[in-house]
């Protein structure tokens, strides 16, 4: 097939814009910094292959595993420019007609703020999409996995504004479907600018399986029919403003709750203390929460949303940092915290010594007892052995591997069953805690902690865990404020 050229819609380069996110990386994965043409074509199967090394392990970018089996590869074609290359599973479009027609209208698409399409492949069984490559990961990384500082408030609010704006430019340009989106889907570029990856405007295969992450954040629709709508879209970005807002996945049906019970302080990332005002707050955790409603008409429209993002980030940037002085400081109360002692329950203690053996026998004693307020309006452990056996093994293989302290094996099984759940188990993220913490991977043990805390926001038991994980990663004065935190709850 000839090469298929399109012009780009953009007349002029958008200006630059200073980034607060991450710092450029210079190393040899880094972008080459030329100026290449934004033109459509098609490659060849051979150039794609050369282009990332034969498809090599080492050039993997994106998440992948059973549930998001396309892969993205980094590669680089013989100019020397940098591309991002996602290779779908054998036989997902086997009609190549029906391939090359979708890649061509996302071909078209040319926005400021996406990492837009450059090219495909259609090549005997093989499909490839061809994109720009961003040399900053993705938000996840920068958001959930930070090692130089926390996103700051004003650069969260920009990745939602350009995510909105992108998300409009489709939806004006006729393409009003984003399938699963989330913090994987949004990039940096060479600057740190915020862009919307092109490979979500088409679906993972012809058969139109549109959500590959965990079914707890997928839309209520997708559940109940298997398709998504436009109105789904809203609901996926109500999520992204809740990772946002919280600097963790917290699933919907659990952010709804807190929203009615005012619980701001699980919502809300503690590291954004003093840089917004309690109005932008609360209108940020509005406009997420009717994002999230069960009913598709109720949500707003993008552009809606757009608006709404543009006069907060405005507000935003006049937030005076004289105010953001006078605010308490974590520090102060650390300060006054520090002389008042802390009456720790055993499992407590256990933690405040690190001693993962006791930590271990607690837990296990403990049971599933946690999870009852939890599952009980919606699902039983009675009900998901009756309709989701398979992954209920899952969770039994977790727990006896557990038990016998077979710790790598316990997250795989837990991992697995985490994945089928119809909802979030307290318990089995507070034991795959235990299990990194066992495995000496402290910062996915803190993001499971986290998570337990949001599922269950009155169980002390994941403030404890985040305190042990908090003094493996050397934040003394943070897991001092967990267990101080932990201690009052179970007094309370």
């Amino acid at each position: 097939m000839g090469c298929i050229c399109f012009k780009s819609l953009r007349l002029k380069p958008p200006p630059s814009i200073t980034s607060t996110v991450v710092d450029s990386q210079d190393d040899d994965d880094g972008d080459d910094g030329g100026q290449y043409p934004l033109i459509f074509r098609e490659f060849s199967f051979e150039q794609l292959r050369i282009a990332t090394d034969g498809f090599s392990p080492g050039n993997i970018v994106s998440e992948h595993n059973e549930w998001v089996p396309n892969t993205v590869y980094k590669g680089k074609l013989g100019d020397g420019r940098r591309i991002a290359v996602k290779r779908f599973q054998r036989l997902s479009w086997p009609d190549p007609f029906q391939f090359i027609k979708e890649a061509e209208a996302v071909g078209r698409l040319r926005s400021e703020h996406m990492a837009n399409l450059i090219g495909y492949c259609s090549d005997d069984s093989e499909r490839l999409l061809v994109a720009e490559f961003m040399p900053n990961s993705t938000l996840s990384k920068h958001l959930f996995h930070w090692e130089k500082r926390p996103m700051k408030w004003q650069t969260r609010l920009k990745v939602a504004l350009h995510t909105a704006k992108a998300l409009e430019y489709c939806n004006d340009k006729g393409i009003n479907l984003y399938h699963d989106l989330n913090p994987y889907r949004i990039l940096f570029d060479k600057v740190g600018n915020p862009k919307l990856s092109c490979f979500g405007l088409m679906k993972n295969s012809h058969e139109g399986k549109n959500h590959s992450t965990n079914l707890a954040f997928a839309p209520p629709e997708y559940l109940r029919l298997g398709t998504l709508i436009p109105e789904s879209v809203t609901y996926s970005f109500g999520t992204l403003l809740l990772d946002l807002m919280s600097g963790r996945h917290i699933p919907p049906n659990h952010a709804l709750d807190l929203f009615q019970t005012k619980n701001y302080l699980v919502l809300v990332d503690s590291a954004l203390a003093g840089q917004f005002s309690d109005e932008d707050r609360t209108e940020l955790m509005h406009i997420a929460s009717r994002c999230l409603k069960t009913e598709p008409e109720e949500r707003p429209s993008i552009r809606f949303l757009m608006s709404t993002l543009s006069r907060l980030q405005r507000r935003s940037e006049l937030w005076p940092t004289s105010v953001k002085r006078l605010m308490p400081s974590s520090s102060n109360k650390k300060t006054k915290h520090a002389t008042e002692p802390l009456k720790l329950t055993p499992f407590g203690d256990a933690c405040l010594r690190a001693d993962l053996c006791t930590m271990h026998e607690v837990l296990e004693k403990l049971g599933y007892g946690a999870d009852d307020d939890v599952i009980s309006n919606e699902f039983s452990f009675q009900m998901w052995t009756g309709e989701m056996q398979e992954n209920m093994d899952h969770k039994n293989h977790g727990d006896a591997a557990f038990r016998a302290k077979d710790y790598d094996t316990g997250i795989e099984f837990y991992t697995e069953f985490m994945y089928g759940a119809p909802t979030v188990s307290p318990t089995v993220l507070a034991r795959r805690c235990l299990c990194y913490l066992m495995t000496e991977m402290f910062s996915e043990a803190l993001s499971d902690a986290m998570e337990a805390q949001v599922a269950s926001p009155e169980w002390p038991i994941p403030l404890y865990l985040q305190a042990a994980c908090l003094f493996k990663l050397d934040m003394e004065a943070e897991a001092k404020e967990a267990l101080r935190h932990g201690s009052a709850l179970e007094s309370y």
